[in-house]
């Protein structure tokens, strides 16, 4: 179910950030929610991946908004393809 779904999120989010990292994030998700949502995708991917070594910081997750906001520039038009994994559901909002 789409809760369920938000809460697996939710949950692997607290793991992978620090709280000022989660600070931030739910600021950007206030001002700029499908940017933040975004960075959330692709927090998850490197976790289910292991690629995380210890918890992001505000550093790091400012870092990852840079990388992210670059990819969306670079590929508007092909952004979501990858999102079909974690979401399937939600193709249709953008």
């Amino acid at each position: 179910s789409r809760y369920r779904e938000a809460e697996i999120r939710n949950t692997i989010l607290a793991q992978v950030l620090d709280q000022a990292a989660r600070a931030r994030l739910s600021n950007l998700a206030l001002v700029k929610p499908d940017k933040a949502k975004a960075v959330e995708n692709y927090l998850i991917q490197m976790a289910r991946f292991g690629q995380l070594a210890g918890k992001v910081s505000e550093q790091g997750l400012i870092e990852i908004l840079e990388k992210v906001s670059q990819q969306t520039e670079k590929k508007t038009t092909v952004k979501f393809n990858r999102r079909k994994v974690l979401d399937s559901d939600e193709e249709d909002d953008y």
